[in-house]
């Protein structure tokens, strides 16, 4: 598919006749669709987590131990930086409307901008999946998710949390490799059989077993595309606290720092599933 083509169809999908937004820019605002209001409890919340396949190649947050975290969880810990400044090198598509979202290679090192933070916390290696299921939950709303998490005892992340465990301490656009060059192969994104109007979006979920490339310097997998994953802005107050992570599996931006803050609390959609995130033991 030439590039104008799969831009035009990134950006008109429809479902229904109602377009699907989509996150492919940074903290972007697209448009609402006729899932955003659909009834948070659609979806029932499963019962109980999955057992996660060890996507390795991580590294164990320093004074990590056994006992500071769940199983299926791993424990991040460090100095965040709030504010950072990435510089593209190197756009992957050509000038127009769409050329800033897939950055082939960023300068290295990133710059922070505001004086870190320390974290200390728990996050999901995986995607939730359901149990009997192989792929990860989807269609989930922030209050969902929410559910799905408060049923294990744990809560959605923070945003800067979710980007902490993303990027580290070196605040690396991408989750895998060094972190400064994008792969379309590491993770499920730039997928361009995204669906057509009239058709409604495909189903592209991969099972969290694929893709083990793709996972940050922490051990977390799967934090660029696939699903998205709801997170809970730092300073957000109702009706709008949720951000959406990490992309899924279309050709977007599939950074860390990238959100999509339009939908608000009560979008499900069919790319949409569940991270959580735990105080430490």
């Amino acid at each position: 598919m030439g590039s104008g083509l799969r831009w035009a169809g990134v950006a008109a999908l429809f479902a229904g006749g109602a377009v699907i937004g989509i996150a492919c820019g940074g903290k972007t605002s697209p448009p609402r669709d006729a899932e955003a209001s659909a009834s948070p409890s659609a979806s029932a919340p499963p019962p109980r987590p999955p057992s996660p396949a060890d996507a390795g190649g991580g590294r164990a947050a320093e004074g990590a131990s056994a006992g500071d975290c769940p199983a299926g969880m791993v424990l991040v810990a460090g100095s965040y930086c709030p504010k950072v400044a990435q510089t593209c090198l190197r756009w992957l598509d050509p000038p127009g409307p769409y050329r800033d979202y897939r950055c082939g290679e960023y300068k290295k090192p990133a710059e922070c901008l505001a004086p870190r933070e320390k974290k200390r916390f728990c996050i999901d290696r995986e995607e939730y999946v359901a149990p009997g299921e192989t792929l990860p939950l989807a269609n989930q709303s922030w209050t969902t998710a929410g559910e799905v998490c408060a049923s294990l005892g744990r809560r959605l992340c923070l945003e800067s949390e979710w980007q902490f465990a993303c990027e580290g301490e070196d605040m690396r656009p991408y989750p895998y490799g060094d972190g400064f060059v994008r792969d379309g192969s590491a993770c499920n994104i730039d997928r361009n059989n995204l669906g057509k109007p009239g058709g409604g979006l495909a189903d592209l979920r991969a099972p969290v077993t694929d893709y083990p490339k793709c996972v940050s310097v922490f051990g977390v997998h799967n934090m660029s595309g696939n699903i998205e994953e709801w997170s809970t802005l730092d300073e957000g107050k109702a009706p709008q606290r949720s951000s959406m992570k990490g992309a899924w599996w279309l050709p977007g931006k599939n950074t860390c720092r990238a959100a999509t803050l339009g939908h608000g609390e009560v979008y499900a959609g069919k790319q949409v599933g569940v991270r959580c995130c735990k105080d430490p033991g």
